[in-house]
């Protein structure tokens, strides 16, 4: 209870502010996002007084994604750039500034305390790595997990950057920004609440079988562990499935979360070898928060 008072409070000190006044008309702010739960977030505060496009289109892979020259052409026209920190943004950001350098970047991640992919390993019963000790990839340079966008209470804190650079490219729609703003907060505690409660009354810190590991906000908020298969980014060796396999038999798991942006091969064949479904998690997907509250119960199910 202690931990939903905070998150509670938290989320009104970022909406405690003055709303009033109604919707203003006009001027539209162009906005380039670079993955579409981005533009889920964007489009909430801006209403119909943002214009917002992502970059990586649907069903493409944010972390070796590359712009396709229509894209590039239309960024010229962005009033407002908002990057989250996923890998691509290393190496492009900079090709996007040059080729609009009127346009804002506002780094949404700015302030979030990123944890690094290593901590989602896991271990079996003897304390061994079933990865054989291997570290898990590191999607971006500094080794941290991008997927922010994945916990409630981390996107509240995104939803503040947008709320401020929206208010400075267009002071006149304020109170109106202000106003979504405060909805979509309130919003956010709504999910968050809803989706503690799906995990009430679990064991502590129960597992669930991933191939990517984009999960592992979403587990910390609400008390999971992600057991990936991925190991370094790439499929795991033989020694690895082997591991893999005979740790996923021992913990009697029956579900296997693949992204539709990854090949589900391997997760198939660990699935038939101890006889597992595959089911899609999409981390991506558009209708963000239906999107959270129905992986919520796919998890939930998998638990059982």
């Amino acid at each position: 209870m202690r931990k939903v008072l905070k998150r509670i409070c938290v989320a009104f000190i970022f909406s405690g502010l003055a709303f009033a006044g109604p919707a203003y008309a006009d001027k539209i702010i162009q906005v380039a996002v670079s993955i579409i739960p981005q533009k889920y977030f964007v489009e909430k505060i801006g209403g119909e007084r943002v214009n917002v496009s992502a970059m990586v289109l649907p069903g493409a892979d944010p972390h070796n994604y590359e712009p396709k020259p229509q894209q590039m052409v239309a960024l010229t026209g962005s009033d407002i750039y908002f990057a989250i920190g996923v890998p691509f943004e290393n190496v492009w950001l900079q090709k996007f500034i040059a080729a609009n350098p009127r346009m804002v970047v506002v780094h949404t991640e700015a302030g979030i305390q990123k944890i690094p992919m290593a901590h989602e390993s896991f271990h079996g019963p003897a304390g061994e790595n079933p990865h054989g000790g291997e570290a898990l990839h590191e999607h971006a340079h500094d080794g941290l997990d991008p997927h922010i966008w994945l916990s409630p209470p981390l996107v509240s804190l995104q939803a503040r950057h947008i709320l401020d650079a929206l208010v400075k490219a267009d002071p006149e729609g304020r109170s109106y920004f202000e106003a979504n703003y405060k909805k979509f907060i309130n919003e956010l505690v709504d999910l968050d609440l809803a989706l503690m409660q799906v995990f009430y009354g679990k064991e502590a810190s129960p597992e669930f079988m991933v191939f990517h590991p984009a999960w592992g906000y979403f587990a910390n908020a609400y008390g999971l562990k992600q057991i990936p298969i991925e190991v370094e980014g790439k499929e795991p060796k033989a020694a690895d499935l082997k591991r893999l396999i005979e740790y996923a038999q021992a913990q009697k798991v029956k579900t296997i979360f693949v992204q539709p942006q990854y090949s589900d091969a391997i997760a198939r064949t660990i699935a038939a070898s101890i006889g597992a479904t595959v089911v899609p998690a999409d981390p991506l997907a558009p209708d963000w928060a239906a999107n959270l509250l129905q992986m919520g119960e796919k998890f939930k199910a998998a638990l059982k």
